[in-house]
């Protein structure tokens, strides 16, 4: 983890609320995908962590929802800004325990680490297959990007105007031997019982620090407690409990 200033190169509209954030800066603490970025803005007591869909030796990208107080103000930064970021945080993909034929699977926000994934899969010679799900055809993003990288893509959309009609699950393949997955929770677990293989998935969690102080995002595993912002956000299958419903 580093913590160092950045600048913003663009904030560009990809859906109606949906942004993609180009910063500048130093991207040498990230090590794998799924990592992610806590983000200082002003007049917020709180960081906002925000998932890094790409980087490079210049800088990252990151694509996020304005959904509240923090994404609106992250909404409002314009090229030239500067912001503070905690950068390299948490436990990414591991690329290495990934088959030859992985599945990648993003719903909603839950893309965009999913395409620095199946860059890392193809640097490391495997074959990344897509499956990208969204609610209707106008909140559809990062597609044709998925697509440029070579990568089979499907776009499923939950009213069907796009793509397969239904949910990730109605549009996973029958032929892979490992999967990846981030998105929202409902996702999570029925991408979890439909699967056929091991895999990795990543899992939202609201984060006081970011870094494992705090011990607000812990979770119970099978392999003992764990805090999702440092030894997680990215879990493998065989160690998940899904928690009772109360």
């Amino acid at each position: 983890m580093t913590q160092g200033i950045y600048r913003v190169e663009y904030n560009k509209m990809l859906t109606s609320d949906v942004r993609e954030l180009r910063l500048s800066g130093d991207t040498g603490a990230i090590t794998a995908p799924g990592q992610f970025v806590n983000i200082r803005l002003d007049g917020l007591f709180l960081r906002r962590p925000i998932s890094v869909c790409d980087w490079d030796r210049e800088g990252l990208t990151l694509v996020y929802k304005v959904v509240g107080k923090g994404t609106a103000a992250l909404d409002e930064a314009e090229p030239g800004q500067d912001l503070d970021l905690l950068c390299g945080l948490g436990n990414g993909f591991n690329v290495e325990k990934c088959g030859r034929r992985t599945l990648v699977i993003g719903g909603g926000v839950g893309t965009p680490p999913m395409y620095g994934l199946a860059k890392a899969l193809l640097r490391a010679g495997k074959e990344p297959v897509a499956v990208l799900g969204f609610n209707r055809k106008d909140e559809i993003f990062y597609e044709e990007e998925f697509r440029a990288l070579g990568v089979e893509t499907t776009v499923a959309t939950v009213d069907g105007s796009c793509g397969v009609k239904g949910f990730v699950t109605a549009a996973m393949p029958e032929a892979y031997d490992y999967f990846c997955a981030c998105g929202p929770l409902p996702m999570l677990k029925a991408v979890y019982a439909a699967a056929a293989a091991p895999g990795q998935m990543s899992f939202e969690e609201r984060m006081g620090c970011g870094f494992g102080a705090c011990m607000g995002c812990s979770c119970q595993t099978k392999s003992g407690g764990k805090r999702l912002c440092k030894e997680g956000p990215v879990l493998e299958k065989e160690e998940i409990i899904w928690p009772t419903p109360a």
